[in-house]
């Protein structure tokens, strides 16, 4: 049964916790049983990624750059699962103002680190989340379960 950690930034109400509930609909919907856990980047911890078999990773942009909340989670965590989550597989949705790249570019420059694969294309949502975006949010936490259960990640 996989172990699913959805790690999210931003604040609630906002329109990160919008594609971050969208995450979990996905997860729990794919058909496959599972085991969610879903945690602020300010309340998650290496034991979270330690237990996670696959992470969904949400945030808004700020200033072309990802919420303090999920930089912390990532100083806070790094040296104690550095070697212990290798090749976890992870996916990641950005709610951005501008354009988002920049976010998309500095978590996957940490993720790097971590030696975790991406499972997809991160999911970027400018302004305000339409249908459309919040499917994609469902899909992609639909995606890494079946792949999980799958033995594909």
């Amino acid at each position: 049964m996989p172990k699913i950690l959805i790690v999210y930034g931003g604040r609630r109400g906002g329109r990160t916790e919008q594609l971050r509930l969208a995450l979990g609909d996905g997860a729990r919907s794919s058909g496959e049983p599972l085991e969610l856990r879903e945690k602020s980047a300010l309340a998650a911890d290496a034991a979270d990624l330690l237990w996670a078999d696959g992470i969904l990773l949400a945030t808004p942009e700020h200033f072309a750059y990802m919420s303090g909340a999920l930089k912390d989670f990532f100083d806070r965590t790094f040296y104690a699962v550095e070697t212990h989550t290798v090749g976890r597989p992870y996916g990641l949705v950005v709610s951005a103002g501008n354009e988002g790249h920049g976010t998309i570019a500095a978590v996957r420059r940490i993720v790097t680190g971590y030696r975790w694969k991406e499972i997809a294309e991160p999911v970027l949502v400018v302004g305000e989340p339409k249908p459309a975006d919040l499917e994609c949010c469902r899909e992609l936490g639909a995606t890494l379960v079946v792949g999980l259960a799958a033995g594909i990640f």
